[in-house]
Formats: C-alpha cells, structure tokens, sequence
C-alpha cells in the first residue's frame, strides 16, 4: 500500500556524531528486514505497524527541502537513516534522485546508506559532485540472512562502480548477531577487492526483534576476530563508535 502525505520538514537534526542532519524521503520499507529497528522510530503509525507493506511518500519533501536548503547551515546530511532510499518505490518517485541533486548543488555534504544497487541510476549526480558524497551498502553476510533486500552480490557490483568511477565508498558490516551473521570472513574477503573501508558494528536490541544481543565475551571475540581478518585480508575497517572519528578527520583534512 502507497500512502501520501505533505510534511512541514525535510532535514531533521541527526543524533550522530559524523552526521549533521539526516534526511528521510520515505516512511516504511520494503526491505522489511528481521533485524530492522526503524519500526520503532517512525511516525507513521500505520508504516510502523504494517512494515513492509505501506509506504508512505513525502510529496512536497523537495520543495520544503529547496527553502531549508537556504535557511540552514551546510553540514553533512544522512540519506536515509530510518529507510532505505533506493527501496523499490524511488525507482517511480525519485525523491532521493532529487534530495541529492538539490543537496550536493547547494553545497551540502551528503552520505548515503542503502541495501540497492539502485543507487547507481544517480552515478551521473554522484561523479558530478564526488567531492561531497560518499555510498554505504550494508551487508550483513554474502547469504543475505534476515534480509528481503536485493542480494549481497549485486551491492558488492554496485559498491565496485562506483569506487571505480572515484566515489568513496563503504561496507556497514552489521548488525552482526550471534549464530546469525557472526561469520564475517566471506564478506571481508569479497570487500578486500574493492578500494573501500569496513564498518561494523554489533546487534542491539529494540522492541519487536526476536534476537538476542551477544555478550561483552562474545562482542570482544567477534570484534578482535574482525579487526584480524582486517588486517590479513588488507582492509581498513573501525567499529561503528569510532567512524565519527574517520568522518571529522576526513572533513577538515586532518592526517592519521
């Protein structure tokens, strides 16, 4: 089910470190994954009940984001952070399309997170503005347990595209849970041949969720396991805690 709604806003204040705003042009997806927590944080009541099966479209959200463009102060806009942006109704819609085009021309930094090779539709906006935007997939195993997204294979194609034409590019491993997706070399592996870093970061718990958070021994296991595969296969890889880190020092150009 398609539902339509107008909004007052476009850009909402992020609660990340490495983010300033973030930017939603959906409610609900189509992904439904089992491990989503979004459900928990979304206005829409019938989005949140009924996830996956409605979706709302934010018509007016370009317009409204072509006068906050103007008002707000330049910062780094997360696209999306509680929906996918390239799930299966952008391909009609296109109000990631155009957030893009009037974000990165007004002179915003924009990072991008999705699970669709989608996303590479908009290469021409991407190549264009490449200095400003940077293109996550999350991939939680190369099987694509707990997902109804496209496949893990078709997001490491994308993820090489677009890292070929110069677009910094990363791979959200995550959220890693236990006797689920905890066998992260297979993923490791297949992202060492692309020029791209790894973030990862551990399964928590919300509302809704039928998994169980791994323990601090577990968590420390995992982590030290990651960061040693990192390390034979080549790859720069951080926890999600620390990525806020990489992003300040990216941003004003600070050395390691």
């Amino acid at each position: 089910m398609i539902k339509h709604i107008r909004v007052k806003s476009a850009l909402s204040k992020s609660g990340l470190k490495e983010l300033d705003y973030s930017l939603n042009p959906y409610m609900g997806c189509k992904f439904k994954c089992q491990y989503c927590y979004a459900p928990n944080f979304t206005r829409d009541v019938d989005a949140s009940k009924n996830w996956g099966e409605v979706i709302v479209i934010k018509d007016n959200i370009l317009d409204i984001l072509k006068e906050e463009v103007l008002a707000k102060k330049k910062g780094t806009v997360g696209i999306s952070t509680i929906t996918d942006p390239y799930q299966p109704v952008e391909a009609e819609y296109k109000l990631t399309r155009g957030s893009l085009d009037i974000l990165l021309s007004h002179g915003f930094r924009v990072s991008i997170q999705t699970k669709s090779p989608l996303v590479l539709r908009d290469i021409d906006i991407l190549k264009k503005f490449k200095e400003k935007v940077d293109v996550g997939f999350t991939i939680t195993s190369m099987e694509g347990k707990l997902e109804n997204a496209p496949l893990p294979r078709s997001r490491i194609t994308a993820l090489e595209k677009l890292s070929e034409e110069g677009i910094e590019t990363w791979v959200f491993l995550g959220p890693i849970i236990p006797n689920f997706t905890d066998n992260v070399e297979e993923v490791i592996r297949e992202v060492s041949k692309i020029k791209t870093r790894i973030v990862f970061d551990k399964f928590r718990y919300y509302k809704g969720l039928n998994f169980s958070e791994g323990n601090s021994v577990w968590w420390e296991n995992i982590r030290d396991r990651i960061l040693s595969l990192c390390k034979k296969y080549n790859v720069e890889c951080h926890e999600e805690s620390e990525d806020w880190i990489f992003e300040k020092r990216r941003k004003y150009k600070i050395l390691w």
